[in-house]
């Protein structure tokens, strides 16, 4: 039998094993240059690729620049200027702290750092191959730093191996400029992609792709990264409480992706990835957008730096929050608060849009008025009540009396009604055609969620209580949560260590399989925290509910009762999208039909 003893590893393989931490591919070693850049007051940075980063990768910037006696220290490991003692850690300012990033690099590369602290003052050089120093001395440089990286894994070509097609890579590239420049309105950036020539070491190539993102351009920045429709299709928020700011663009509910590549959420500046938020957001979501489809937003949270975490992970893009269900009630409440107050207007645009200023050039730095709902009071004119009854459900429709001038009723009047479907409109801007169907039902949808919301929820004692089996951590999370799965409508008890009771459940769900309901719960609370999925069950039912004692097709319509189905679209929230996601009306301005049929041509 060999023996077993504990051994210290080589430098080498030390460093192999940390690099493997933080260099996983091209586009990680530019995340971490340009963060560098970012923290040292850049605000100009360029890159430059050949084959996808493999070849060579170049990063510059004018920021302050690296003294020449620290270019050294700079590429050893744990070293930095970010932090001193771990009491800093507590409340990190910057992008980069762990100095790891330059030795990592240098380690598995063919590497050259250049840099000058001042215009006046000579510029200084280091290179090092896998880390062996092989040059250091004065060079020819602007203010700020450059850093050369070319023949990638060099030293290690198993995991040269392991990366993808040049094309592949680049991507990769591209997408950490894009994903880091959306935090940086202030900040310029560039970046030049090229296939590479053969035989050149450092690499060279014939330029393939470029990419220009000019400092100070929100708007073109978004419409650049993301799409100029999300520009269009995308309204400004900014939310605050005592601890917390969210402020960015979301997306209209019209505006989704099957994908989630467009989503884009920093906590202090740090673009991260984190299963809480994107479980607040799809839930702030969930009663505007279409099955299977994806929202598109770019998000900034705010808080104290004491009350996140980032020293979670080396590559930075985890976080952990000291209070996460706070955080996750607050985006939630933030996000759905904007989506609710999205009116009809008198656009083109099938919603209230709700736009950041025009000179917004630093997002960190600038505060924005919060977005203001709509004044959903008394109607002009006076609408009366005509009953209707179907299925249990009680329809208003309102007598109708035209107001003073067409601008006070953004959906405008009725004409006609189309094939018993559609409801044919004009307003002051155009021609407006609503679903009825869909209108109506979101109408009744919320109505329904008011009355529910005004009083407790509906409890159902069960004739038999249902027991079952849970784990352990399940059982203690229904002792912990009793209280707040009681103010659900659900009463559930620990009978044993992995044992609950289910005795009440909310009416709406009684013939549900409470035992698969149940689990889920307990899945969502020991996950995020939160009984929305509960509450979400609630609503899917009120919501076909709704789908059923709404109008139906080819039910023929008074105007009077066509424009008091208009004049409740006005005031009731989300009346864009009926609760299953689908568009209650489009608008065609007036220019649009004058195009359409060739008029001033």
């Amino acid at each position: 039998m060999s023996e077993h003893r504990v051994k210290r590893l080589s430098a080498f393989v030390a460093d192999q094993i940390a690099a493997g931490e933080v260099v996983e591919r091209p586009s990680s070693i530019v995340k971490e240059l340009v963060e560098n850049s970012l923290d040292a007051e850049a605000t100009s940075i360029e890159v430059r690729s050949v084959a996808g980063g493999v070849q060579s990768l170049w990063v510059r910037d004018n920021g302050i620049g690296i003294h020449k006696d620290d270019l050294a220290l700079a590429v050893e490991r744990h070293a930095t200027s970010k932090i001193v003692q771990a009491q800093d850690l507590l409340g990190i300012g910057s992008l980069g702290f762990r100095g790891e990033a330059l030795a990592s690099v240098a380690s598995v590369s063919r590497f050259k750092i250049s840099s000058a602290r001042a215009p006046a003052d000579a510029g200084w050089y280091l290179e090092s191959h896998g880390g062996e120093s092989v040059g250091y001395g004065p060079i020819a440089h602007n203010q700020g730093t450059s850093v050369e990286v070319w023949d990638l894994f060099f030293n290690t070509p198993a995991r040269r191996k392991f990366l993808k097609a040049e094309r592949t890579e680049n991507q990769q590239i591209d997408i950490v400029l894009r994903r880091l420049s959306l935090a940086h309105m202030d900040v310029g950036f560039g970046l030049v992609q090229s296939r590479a020539e053969q035989n050149t070491l450092p690499a060279k190539g014939t330029e393939s792709k470029r990419l220009n993102l000019p400092a100070g351009d929100p708007q073109g920045r978004l419409a650049q990264v993301l799409s100029a429709e999300f520009v269009e299709q995308s309204m400004f928020i900014d939310e605050s409480s005592a601890d917390y700011r969210l402020y960015g663009w979301v997306g209209l509910p019209q505006h989704n992706r099957r994908s989630m590549d467009q989503q884009y959420f920093y906590v202090n500046g740090r673009s991260i990835r984190d299963k809480l938020v994107g479980h607040a957001i799809r839930q702030a979501y969930s009663d505007v957008m279409f099955h299977g489809r994806h929202s598109v937003y770019v998000l900034f949270l705010q808080l104290p730096p004491d009350l996140v975490d980032v020293n979670v992970h080396p590559t930075k893009h985890e976080v952990r929050f000291r209070d996460a269900r706070s955080v996750h009630d607050f985006i939630f409440s933030s996000l759905n608060r904007a989506l609710r107050a999205i009116r009809p207007t008198g656009s083109a645009t099938a919603a209230q849009r709700i736009e950041a200023p025009s000179a917004l050039a630093n997002q960190s730095a600038l505060r924005f008025d919060p977005p203001r709902n709509r004044n959903s009071g008394d109607l002009p004119g006076g609408l009366a009540q005509a009953m209707h009854q179907q299925q249990g459900v009680t329809d208003t429709f309102a007598e109708w009396r035209a107001a003073d001038t067409p601008e006070e009723h953004p959906l405008g009047y009725a004409i006609a009604q189309l094939h018993g479907i559609y409801i044919v409109a004009q307003n002051a801007s155009g021609l407006v055609i609503v679903d009825m169907h869909a209108a109506h039902e979101r109408i009744v949808y919320e109505k329904m969620k008011a009355q529910q919301e005004a009083g407790t929820v509906a409890r159902q004692r069960l004739l038999v209580p249902l027991t079952f089996n849970v784990s352990e951590a399940d059982a203690q999370h229904v002792e912990d949560l009793a209280a707040r799965l009681s103010q659900s409508g659900l009463l559930i008890e620990r009978l044993g260590h992995n044992s609950v009771v289910v005795r009440e459940v909310p009416t709406l769900l009684a013939d549900a399989d409470l035992e698969q309901m149940v689990t889920d719960l307990l899945s969502e609370l020991a996950e995020f925290g939160t009984t929305e999925g509960l509450n979400r069950r609630g609503l899917d039912l009120l919501g076909n509910i709704a789908c059923r004692g709404s109008v139906r097709a080819n039910r023929q319509l008074t105007l009077a009762e066509m424009n008091a189905l208009l004049r409740d679209m006005e005031v009731t929230e989300n009346a864009g999208l009926c609760n299953h996601g689908r568009p209650t009306y489009v608008q065609r301005s007036l220019d649009e039909l004058d195009r359409l049929f060739l008029r001033g041509q």
